[in-house]
């Protein structure tokens, strides 16, 4: 710029210094501005030029971080039901059955305040309009009983003893395919920094890497994507929770793995 700036001064200079007369000084201060500018002009064009070059030349790569955490938090519903032609009785076999179960977890460590009841469901099947109503017993009264605690270790050991509540006449209730625990890992927040300075160290790695093969090297960041934060079972792979019972979820798994995958452009230079 400053090669161009001292052309112009010369070109003003000669204008200034004509004898030509004063008509044509202007038409040739004119022509000296027009000069500069096809002068500067072409500079910058041919700065865009290098930029969009530059633009061009970029790398995307991917920066994978995984790591294993242990949940510390679990919820397991124990839920349990009578049946029978008296409500009453049935109902009076129910509040049996909770004693139980309250008994049962009391042996096992845990506190009342770490203990809810829920509501009672009953159950008539005089008023299904669309059953079979001539079989069975016509009521079923059904309770749910749950213990939420950050000592997994303690549920997971009691849950293994549910055998006991069976054996002592307790129906539980359990749906197929679905863990009876529930494990949840609230420490995502705490790990995310970290993760992320990794997983965007790793995707640095791989573009020094792949511009070491072409010849280049590894320059500023073009665009940068986070990416998301999964959290599954860490043996996701078997989709098989601590009970070994099929869980897809991984909510049936202690060990959790926390997963993210960010994706970062990188631009090339020489």
């Amino acid at each position: 710029m400053g090669r161009c700036w001292e052309r112009f001064l010369n070109e003003v200079k000669a204008v200034t210094n004509d004898d030509a007369g004063s008509l044509v000084k202007p038409f040739a201060l004119l022509g000296a501005l027009l000069a500069l500018g096809m002068i500067v002009g072409g500079m910058l064009l041919g700065m865009k030029v290098r930029d969009f070059k530059r633009a061009d030349r970029y790398v995307e790569v991917k920066g994978l971080v995984e790591r294993t955490v242990k949940s510390d938090s679990a919820t397991w519903p124990i839920t349990f039901s009578e049946t029978g032609d008296q409500l009453p009785t049935v109902f009076a076999a129910t509040e049996k059955d909770k004693d139980a179960v309250m008994q049962f977890l009391a042996t096992q460590g845990f506190t009342p305040q770490s203990i809810s009841v829920g509501s009672i469901s009953v159950t008539d099947k005089t008023t299904n309009q669309f059953g079979n109503n001539s079989s069975g017993p016509r009521f079923m009264v059904q309770e749910t009983v749950t213990v939420t605690s950050g000592d997994v270790d303690r549920v997971a050991a009691a849950n293994a003893k549910t055998e006991d509540l069976v054996k002592a006449g307790i129906v539980v209730q359990s749906t197929q395919g679905q863990p009876s625990v529930t494990y949840t890992f609230n420490g995502l927040n705490a790990l995310k920094p970290d993760m992320i300075t990794e997983a965007t160290k790793n995707a640095r790695d791989s573009a020094s890497r792949f511009a070491a093969d072409s010849g280049s090297k590894v320059g500023e960041i073009r665009s940068a994507n986070q990416g998301v934060f999964s959290i599954s079972a860490a043996n996701a792979g078997s989709a098989t929770g601590d009970e070994g019972v099929a869980d897809t979820s991984g909510d049936g798994s202690i060990m959790k793995k926390v997963r993210v995958v960010s994706t970062i452009d990188y631009y090339l230079t020489d």
